[in-house]
């Protein structure tokens, strides 16, 4: 038996007018963004900020803007419930925490590089002034789990750090290097 007053082939509403409970018209905000086949992406959102908030932002937003602008508010309202005090936020502060942690990684792996150089070259020289070539093996002087673990390590590991500061520049001169190797092997 047929349904009263619904027309066949009428496509199903949107996830917000389901949820919300109102009839789904062809010129409907949400439609585009919410689609009646995910409607935990509208619940999530409503549940946030509010669908009359949505709504105005949308309204506000130039038309190519919008689904950028629902995949973010989408985005940040998973965040919330999940971590209802940073949200979004607390995943940021984690993210930038494992770059600075990377960044201090590569600096000491360029202050590791800058100290066997300057080893190699010394055992170039000493070679070259005694006429017999030795074999020289070389190895890490240090662990990066034992290094970051030292108490004594603060003050070279300030040395690191002020070469961080800018994202663009991790370069150290070999005096530098000194300074860090001098500050682990204590």
């Amino acid at each position: 038996m047929k349904e009263v007053g619904r027309k066949q082939g009428v496509a199903p509403p949107c996830a917000a007018c389901r949820l919300l409970r109102r009839r789904c018209t062809e010129d409907c905000m949400f439609a585009p963004y919410f689609p009646a086949d995910e409607p935990h992406k509208f619940a999530s959102v409503h549940r946030v900020f509010g669908a009359s908030n949505v709504n105005k932002m949308l309204q506000e937003l130039p038309e190519y803007q919008r689904g950028d602008a629902v995949s973010s508010m989408v985005y940040e309202a998973n965040a919330r419930m999940r971590d209802p005090v940073y949200g979004c936020v607390g995943t940021i502060s984690y993210l930038q925490q494992q770059i600075d942690a990377l960044r201090t990684q590569l600096a000491l792996a360029q202050a590791e590089v800058v100290h066997l150089r300057a080893a190699a070259s010394t055992q170039n020289t000493s070679t070259s002034d005694s006429g017999s070539p030795t074999s020289y093996t070389f190895k890490p002087s240090f662990d990066m789990d034992t290094v970051v673990q030292r108490s004594s390590f603060r003050e070279s590991l300030w040395v690191v750090l002020r070469y961080i500061q800018s994202p663009h520049e991790c370069k150290f001169t070999a005096s530098d290097a000194y300074i860090v190797f001098s500050e682990v092997e204590r």
